[in-house]
């Protein structure tokens, strides 16, 4: 018997990347793993447009929902969580399907992460200070100089993040990118990516639509609800931040919903950059589902 094959399915928000691998799960009988960390969280789910039941086609899928908002995973701590499910799916099945536009969460399983430097107190107490007095523009100018790799994808709005990879400069010595080399590959599973390639056009536009059904489905009441909780780190995240920051009076509730696309569209090309260093990733459009599951039946044909 051949190694188990994890199929992973990725690329940027509103690329269709959640129908297809619904399809391919189905069609290979086997359940998803859902590797996107903004979709982790019970009480956030219009604005992270997490996928409906329907939408599911009935295929089960693992890690949808799952976390408090006062939880906190890391790409290492999602990958210790989803590889007992992995092994479990691939010895019932010999074939998962992984889903996700979170790259670091997505190479996390599939390559492993390499070692990071402990968390140095000291180090990350002199970084909040310097956030509380001279704001988040200080360090991501820092973060710049140090490590402009990591700077052009990191989400900018996150101090928990900023300040972490920041960290991590200070403390190795070395950018923070370079401690995610990417390169290593699994040995004891195969590995094949399927990456959703969608024209830049049409992928703003999908998310201009989907931002519009997301207010019409309650993303401002659901902003609303969650307000009290804005501090926590899971919701310094786009589709919230602008709405919080309409209800103190900053923007109107348009000049909202036009920076929730804005950001959005920033988000995509961050999303895209992270699968572009990458090269194992086989570009596919995401209505061809014949040409996507003949790759994989070819694949699993090739190395059975």
């Amino acid at each position: 018997m051949g190694k188990g094959l994890l199929v992973v399915i990725g690329g940027p928000t509103a690329s269709g990347k959640t129908k297809v691998a619904a399809n391919v799960a189905e069609h290979l009988g086997t359940e998803v793993i859902s590797g996107d960390s903004r979709q982790f969280y019970k009480t956030m789910r219009i604005g992270t447009a997490r996928p409906t039941e329907e939408e599911l086609l009935g295929v089960k899928h693992h890690f949808l929902g799952h976390l408090e908002l006062s939880e906190t995973w890391s790409a290492g701590e999602f990958a210790r969580q989803a590889e007992p499910v992995l092994q479990l799916l691939l010895e019932k099945h010999g074939i998962a399907v992984l889903v996700g536009g979170s790259g670091l969460y997505l190479d996390a399983l599939c390559n492993g992460l390499d070692p990071m430097p402990m968390v140095d107190h000291a180090v990350r107490e002199k970084l909040q200070h310097r956030f509380q007095q001279h704001g988040l523009n200080d360090l991501l100018t820092e973060l710049d100089r140090l490590d402009p790799a990591i700077s052009t994808v990191i989400d900018r709005n996150n101090p928990q993040r900023v300040i972490r990879a920041l960290e991590v400069c200070l403390v190795s010595g070395k950018p923070f990118s370079a401690q995610h080399t990417g390169h290593r590959q699994r040995t004891d599973i195969r590995v094949l990516r399927i990456a959703m390639d969608v024209p830049r056009v049409e992928l703003y536009a999908n998310i201009d639509t989907r931002v519009d059904r997301m207010i019409a489905d309650g993303l401002e009441e659901e902003a609303r609800s969650l307000l009290p909780h804005r501090a926590l780190n899971a919701l310094r995240t786009v589709g919230y931040r602008e709405f919080f920051e309409h209800f103190d009076g900053q923007f109107s509730r348009k000049e909202a919903i036009d920076l929730i696309k804005q950001h959005t569209r920033n988000y995509a090309k961050r999303q895209i950059t992270w699968l572009r260093r990458e090269k194992a990733w086989k570009w596919m459009q995401p209505a061809d589902s014949r040409q996507i599951i003949e790759t994989i039946d070819a694949f699993r044909r090739d190395q059975i």
